[in-house]
């Protein structure tokens, strides 16, 4: 049969008096009178005119040309977006044609390629995070939280939901606005000031009969080693869910998995894994589970199968959202999963196999252990936390923290994140990360200019 095309303009008057006479307002202004006045315009956007196609090239090029050719900044920025070398294999590989259109599977059984690749990465999340199932993957880490939260709340049916104050401060941001139009915000259960690390102590006492799950965040948002164990068998003894999210997947070379080590729900972002620091995004959130959650899973599912004639093939098993069941059952509305990126991660972690991660992970971490050893070697610099870290610490600098990082910036330097902007009572306080792009020889100068600014303090 063949299909209908829909031409992409605006609703005509007829059809917009119609609609309104199907809803039951006289007008478009009725209509929206269930919004509050403040949120609406009260004018036009304050944007400039369009422009042609050759003016905005012309415009594109003068701003470009305000770059510098000479500046090479070296960064140590981290707390969520990492820096880590892309083989030129994996931009070839998802470039090609019947990869670079990688969208939903709409029509499962001719998409052989797209469901492949999608069942290989859901293989290679289950094989990183020791969880018996994945699915195709979520817009990103802090969405991906979210999720895992409110799939929490529906496997046990109860309400409350912990979250640890280590916990990447945009992930708990995020999960407070997927919960505050249905339950109620999460309760933050803090870390230890010394430590940088949640308290077991304190999670028992915040615990009660009607928590649904625990979230925390390993390695943690100060690059912390969390004590998953530990939470887990609090977390299982109160009859409640443990969710580990993981913001720096490259740590999973060197860490026992989540779940090994007792996680419910495994979830984070993706993004170090083939996918470029794009101002932003598109990120790649991945979740995992346990078999025995398989169905609360939000989003799809792709399952290896036989054809009729006995050969290996894959098929869309489980495609729990709203466009697929019946609304009331669907496990969320996410509407598509993050293929391309996805794809990536995939192209990537099978370029590095087994040994090449735990050696990318190895490499990371000796990278900031040694970066942290110079810092703290600066008299006025100290490490801000006792636990063991990973690629990126906090450090103490003292009351001119910001005024160290524009002493950095000034001399070709991304000195790490404030913390002040995330937590007040850390106004002192830097996030520092190194990965296998940050040289022995920047790493050197990064410690040069802090001794030369401390000393003139």
């Amino acid at each position: 049969m063949k299909s209908r095309a829909f031409p992409y303009i605006p609703h005509t008057e007829e059809e917009i008096r119609r609609i309104l006479h199907v809803i039951g307002v006289s007008s478009v202004e009725e209509l929206l009178k269930v919004f509050p006045p403040d949120l609406r315009l009260k004018g036009p956007l304050k944007l400039p005119d369009g422009l042609s196609e050759q003016e905005l090239k012309e415009l594109l090029e003068d701003i470009s040309k305000k770059n510098s050719t000479t500046k090479d900044y070296s960064s140590f920025l981290g707390a969520g977006a990492y820096n880590h070398y892309i083989p030129s294999a994996v931009n070839h590989i998802i470039s090609r044609s019947e990869f670079y259109t990688s969208y939903t599977p709409y029509q499962p059984e001719i998409s052989q390629g797209t469901l492949q690749a999608i069942f290989e990465y859901q293989t290679l999340i289950c094989q990183l995070t020791g969880m018996d199932a994945a699915n195709a993957s979520l817009y990103d880490g802090a969405s991906a939280a979210a999720e895992a939260v409110l799939m929490a709340k529906r496997i046990t049916g109860k309400k409350r939901v912990l979250v640890s104050s280590s916990l990447h401060p945009e992930y708990r941001e995020t999960i407070n606005t997927y919960l505050s139009c249905c339950a109620g915000l999460p309760e933050e259960v803090l870390y230890c000031a010394e430590r940088g690390v949640t308290l077991p102590d304190a999670c028992e006492k915040a615990y009660t009969d009607d928590t649904a799950c625990m979230v925390v965040q390993h390695p943690n948002f100060f690059g912390c080693l969390e004590e998953v164990p530990a939470l887990s068998e609090i977390a299982h003894r109160k009859n409640s869910l443990l969710v580990v999210a993981v913001t720096e997947p490259v740590s999973f070379g060197m860490l026992k998995p989540p779940g090994e080590m007792g996680a419910d729900i495994v979830v984070g972002e993706g993004q170090s894994f083939g996918n470029p620091l794009n101002f932003g995004g598109p990120y790649l959130g991945f979740m995992a589970a346990g078999n025995k959650n398989l169905r609360q899973l939000p989003g799809r599912i792709v399952g290896q199968t036989v054809d009729k004639n006995g050969k290996r093939s894959f098929c869309l098993t489980l495609a729990t959202r709203e466009q697929h069941i019946r609304r009331e059952r669907a496990t969320s509305n996410i509407c598509t999963n993050e293929g391309l990126s996805a794809l990536a991660c995939a192209v990537h972690l099978s370029l590095l196999g087994k040994d090449g991660l735990e050696k990318l992970a190895q490499l990371n971490f000796s990278k900031a252990a040694y970066l942290e050893k110079k810092l703290t070697g600066v008299k006025g610099i100290k490490t801000a936390f006792t636990s063991p870290f990973f690629n990126e610490f906090v450090i103490e600098a003292g009351k001119d923290a910001e005024k160290f990082l524009k002493a950095l910036l000034k001399k070709e330097i991304i000195g790490g994140v404030a913390l002040k902007r995330f937590y007040p009572a850390l106004s002192r306080h830097i996030l520092v990360t190194a990965t296998e792009m940050n040289s022995k020889k920047d790493m050197d100068r990064y410690a040069e200019v802090a001794d030369s600014f401390f000393g003139r303090c």
